[in-house]
C-alpha cells in the first residue's frame, strides 16, 4: 500500500489494541501497531515508511550509543466530541526539533516526512487516541545517529521515526519539588534549549536523589550561583504574584522553549494577567512567598500539561501550597483542555486534523 506523500505503508496483521486497558495507561508503557521509519543516507532521506511497530536491529557500534547524537518530541493528539482526530500545534514541535537537529550536527527533517508521515500514521492508529478527561495519544517523534564506526565526530547517516503511545495523566497528583544546588543542567553556550537525550541522561541522578528525599523532580538553577530559576526536569515552571505570572526566559538558551509553555502564556495574557518572562532567583520567591504575594506554582509541558506544585523545598525552607485554592492554573488547565477537545473555539489555530 501507498499513502498520499508516496509513503509505503506496510499494515499490522493484527492490532494489538484488545490487549490494552484503557483505564489504566501508565505513561510511555503502551504502543500503538505501527511506526513511521525514515533513513537519511548520501545526505538525503530516503525509504521513509510505516510498518508494524517492531524491534530495531542495530550495530554494537552505533554512533548515538557512543556519543549521544540524539534528539526527540513529545507532542499529543485528541479526540474532539464529533471523534475527530486533532493534534496539538504540532507545526511548533517540529520547527523546534529541526532547532535540536541544528544544535546537535544532525540534518533537519522534511514536512513532508515530520508532519504528512505523522498524520498518515495517526490516521492508521487514530483508534488508539483515549476519549478520556486527561488522557491523549503520545506522539513521540525522534532520529539519531546510525554510523557504525566509533570516532568522535557528526554521523553520516541518521533514523528518524515516529512512534504514538495512549496515555495517560503523567502527573496524577499535585507535586513535590526539590529545588536543586548542587547539579547542573545547563549552561549559557550549551544545549540546555535543545530536546536532546543527553539533557535528560544528565538530570537522572539528580532527580533520583530528590526522589530519595520524598521529592518527586527538581527545579534546576543555573550553573553558576545556583540561585536564578532554570525549569523543572520534565517542565518549564510559572509562579502566580496576584494578578502577574512569571517564569524564566528563554535568553540565555538554558531552558527548552516549550509549546506548552508558549500556550500557556498565550492564554494567561487572554485570562488578565500581565506575563514577565525574565530572571527569578529563589531569594525573590522565597520573599514573595513568605509575604503572601506568592500563590500559585505550577508546571506546563506536553507530558506534564498543566502541573501544579504543592510543595518547593529549597535547602531548610519549605514552601506549601494548596493547589485546590489555585484559581489561574486551574482556569488555564480548562481552557487549554477544552481547545484541546473541540469544546471552545480554537481561535489560535493550534489544532492540526488529521
Amino acid at each position: 500500500m501507498v499513502g498520499t506523500m508516496g509513503l509505503k505503508v506496510t499494515k499490522a496483521t493484527k492490532s494489538k489494541i484488545n490487549e490494552i486497558d484503557f483505564d489504566n495507561l501508565p505513561f510511555g508503557k503502551y504502543f500503538t501497531d505501527h511506526m513511521l521509519v525514515a533513513d537519511y543516507r548520501d545526505g538525503e532521506w530516503k525509504s521513509a515508511e510505516i510498518k508494524p511497530y517492531q524491534p530495531l536491529m542495530m550495530e554494537p557500534s552505533l554512533a548515538a550509543i557512543h556519543y549521544g547524537q540524539s534528539i526527540f518530541e513529545g507532542i499529543k493528539a485528541y479526540k474532539n466530541k464529533e471523534g475527530e482526530a486533532y493534534v496539538f500545534r504540532p507545526m511548533d514541535n517540529f520547527k523546534r526539533f529541526n532547532i535540536s537537529a541544528a544544535r546537535m550536527e544532525m540534518p533537519e527533517v522534511p514536512e513532508e516526512i515530520f508532519i504528512e508521515g505523522m498524520r498518515q500514521l495517526i490516521e492508521l492508529d487514530k483508534n488508539w487516541i483515549p476519549a478520556k478527561q486527561d488522557y491523549a495519544l503520545y506522539i513521540r517523534p525522534f532520529m539519531f545517529a546510525t554510523d557504525a564506526v566509533i570516532g568522535v565526530k557528526p554521523s553520516d547517516s541518521y533514523k528518524f521515526l515516529i512512534i504514538l503511545s495512549p496515555t495517560g495523566p503523567y502527573y496524577s497528583a499535585p507535586m513535590k519539588i526539590y529545588v536543586e544546588e548542587t547539579y547542573t543542567r545547563a549552561a549559557p553556550g550549551g544545549v540546555g534549549f535543545a530536546k536532546n537525550a543527553g539533557n535528560y541522561g544528565g538530570s537522572l541522578h539528580a532527580s533520583a536523589e530528590a526522589k530519595r528525599k520524598g521529592y518527586d523532580q527538581v527545579l534546576w538553577t543555573d550553573a553558576f550561583e545556583h540561585k536564578w530559576l532554570q525549569e523543572v526536569g520534565t517542565m518549564n515552571v510559572m509562579f502566580i504574584f496576584g494578578d502577574k505570572v512569571v517564569t524564566p526566559s528563554l535568553e540565555e538558551g538554558t531552558i527548552l522553549e516549550g509549546v506548552t509553555r508558549d500556550s500557556a502564556l498565550t492564554l494567561l495574557k487572554e485570562m488578565g494577567l500581565t506575563v514577565e518572562e525574565r530572571r527569578i532567583s529563589i531569594d525573590e520567591l522565597m520573599e514573595a512567598y513568605k509575604s503572601g504575594k506568592l500563590t500559585e506554582a505550577f508546571g506546563t509541558g506536553t507530558a506534564a500539561t498543566i502541573s501544579p506544585i504543592k510543595e518547593l523545598k529549597y535547602k531548610d525552607f519549605v514552601m506549601n501550597f494548596d493547589p485546590s485554592n489555585f484559581k489561574s492554573a486551574i482556569q488555564l488547565k480548562k481552557t487549554m483542555t477544552d481547545i484541546k477537545t473541540g469544546k471552545l473555539a480554537d481561535t489560535h489555530e493550534w489544532m492540526f486534523k488529521v
